[in-house]
């Protein structure tokens, strides 16, 4: 990897990347001042790149499958397997990089690599996943653009040759282009890159993710359009009752939600003990078996973003609904262990609309007075498979709401994502990103474990302090005094010094015997002690925090947030090493 960096490094700029280092000189740019800029234009070329991805996916499956909606049953069953071979054989020979859906992949170049992902990756994701969704395995289009957004942010830092850090934090901001360009919803892509890639913020990173996103945005809907990615119906909720539906919707799709993923470890867990010469012939023999499914059910193949428009408008039959949405689980769980590159997304998305839409279409069956629009349960189930199935409870809220504009469906979206997000949670410990990280023998961070496990605040920690402390007005020698009342088998040879103003300081008992022998009796403490102020902690705060505040103290007072004179416990290196002890006894470590 060194040698490929040094290559990349060695070789002419582009015209871009020139052009972009000229105006850093010229306008005398500080890093933090050109990574926005370059966010800018990360979003420009990932919004090109995701373009020319989409218009190719399509050109192959014109040319592959033809231009009818439902493809003729020699191509259908043909197609697939002769392509899933090149494939099989690019991904071996020359793109070994582009396995998987691409989230992971980017988690791992940030974490592991420094941001570093080869740009050949972005050419040989291009190629394969359009080839492989093109001809009709189930999978979609917008993980690998997020790769490829990753892949072209990279790219550009490294030939601008930004610093470690910044070269960290600029993959995830290419991220944040690919999916947004993908899905054509800016929030719900910056949304997941800090939900499931980077798990926090702070302002830079924000601002280039919100800059790049926007972008690649204002890209895409200059040459595609500025219509959303589904043709959403109006939302009316026509009885309150109806939320019981969505609720059971939520259970429905948890549960959904819980078979995908099981089918999908479970299907990899396999393949991963399969001798390595089956690595050509599964993406055939998994298009073999797409293309028999795509006889009957041809909905089922490649992303579906048609028929999902079809089942928000009331378009199928809501028993069909549940069987394209049974299916599409099983077509996606053998596409994806298969090897073939791909993402999960759009898949997800569609046997979220099939399910929502079959429950509002089975509920209207039933009481055709009291039932919304089949559209609006569409919506809410791709929602509730979001949650439920790739564990990204934010994004799953802001995409339906993105998606369909309208700010009155958020009730039924919260309670039925909600629901599905906690049976998941429930019966199924490691998200699905996590798991397949994990058997690839790759320890990335778990964002879901960051977001669930409690931090170790200073209250944890904390302890009452051996003396009260003594007030800055009082002299030496009463502080003396107060030293004499101390237990003899008190730990501590330091004592607080509070003042009114709610600063606080302290003293070691060998200076007080020291201001006494230079005849500093009668002086009171805030003259002797000077300007030295002690750092002062809330409950609240969280324990690292403490710990960088400590340095050579014995202790720091903790004290109120309502009155900064009121100490609450002190806290010392000591406790907090204990407290952690605890922690880890309490909450030993997963293998």
């Amino acid at each position: 990897m060194t040698q490929t960096v040094k290559a990349a490094t060695e070789t002419p700029a582009p015209m871009p990347v020139r052009l972009l280092d000229s105006v850093r000189h010229a306008l005398a740019l500080d890093e933090g001042s050109l990574f926005l800029l370059l966010a800018v234009l990360i979003g420009f070329f990932s919004g090109l790149a995701v373009v020319c991805f989409r218009i190719f996916i399509e050109w192959i499956r014109i040319g592959l499958l033809g231009s009818a909606l439902y493809p003729s049953v020699p191509r259908v069953v043909i197609v697939p397997a002769v392509v899933g071979v090149v494939v099989a054989y690019l991904v071996i020979r020359f793109f070994p990089r582009v396995r998987g859906s691409g989230v992971n992949q980017t988690k791992s170049a940030v974490y592991i690599s420094n941001g570093y992902i080869p740009f050949e990756t972005v050419v040989g994701k291009f190629i394969c996943c359009a080839l492989a969704i093109g001809s009709g395995q189930s999978l979609g289009p917008e993980d690998p653009s997020l790769q490829m957004g990753a892949g072209i942010a990279s790219y550009l830092g490294r030939r601008l040759e930004l610093s470690r850090d910044k070269l960290r934090l600029i993959a995830p901001v290419g991220a944040a282009a690919g999916l947004a360009a993908a899905f054509n919803s800016p929030i719900a892509a910056i949304v997941f890159v800090i939900e499931e890639i980077i798990g926090t913020w702070s302002a830079g990173a924000l601002g280039a993710i919100v800059l790049a996103a926007v972008s690649s945005v204002v890209v895409t809907r200059w040459f595609l359009g500025a219509e959303p990615l589904f043709r959403t119906p109006t939302y009316t909720l026509v009885n309150p009752l109806e939320l019981l539906t969505y609720a059971a919707l939520g259970i429905i799709g948890g549960f959904a939600s819980l078979l995908f993923a099981k089918l999908i470890t479970f299907g990899r867990a396999r393949a991963a003990k399969l001798p390595k010469s089956t690595a050509y012939w599964l993406p055939a023999f998994a298009g073999l078996i797409i293309g028999l499914i795509g006889i009957r059910l041809p909905q089922v193949m490649g992303a579906g973003y048609d028929f999902m428009d079809q089942a928000m408008h009331g378009q199928f039959v809501w028993s069909l609904l549940f069987v394209l949405a049974f299916t599409k689980i099983i077509a996606t769980a053998i596409s994806f262990c298969s090897g073939t590159p791909g993402g999960m997304f759009a898949p997800t998305l569609f046997v979220g609309a099939m399910l929502g839409a079959g429950v509002g279409g089975a509920e209207h069956a039933l009481f055709p007075n009291t039932t919304g629009p089949a559209g609006a349960y569409a919506l809410v189930g791709m929602g509730v498979l979001f949650a439920g199935f790739l564990r990204a409870p934010l994004t799953s809220v802001f995409m339906v709401l993105e998606v369909s504009g309208n700010y009155s469906i958020v009730l039924p979206v919260i309670i039925a994502n909600t629901l599905a997000y906690l049976i998941s949670r429930r019966f199924q410990r490691v998200p699905i990103f996590d798991a397949l990280s994990r058997q690839e023998g790759l320890e990335l961070p778990s964002m879901e474990e960051m977001r669930e496990g409690r931090p170790l605040r200073v209250e944890d920690a904390m302890r009452q302090p051996s003396a009260p402390p003594l007030s800055a007005d009082a002299g030496v020698v009463e502080a003396l005094e107060r030293v004499q009342l101390m237990p003899s088998n008190a730990p501590e040879d330091f004592l607080l010094v509070s003042y009114p103003t709610g600063r606080w300081s302290g003293v070691k008992i060998a200076s007080l015997h020291q201001f006494a022998a230079e005849d500093k009796l009668l002086a009171p403490l805030r003259e002797v002690l000077g300007a030295q102020r002690l750092p002062r902690l809330h409950p609240d705060q969280p324990l690292d925090l403490a710990m960088r505040l400590m340095r050579d103290w014995p202790y720091l007072p903790v004290v109120s947030r309502a009155d900064a004179t009121r100490l609450e416990g002190v806290l010392s290196l000591s406790d907090i090493l204990m407290s952690y002890l605890r922690s880890s006894d309490q909450n030993p470590p997963s293998a």
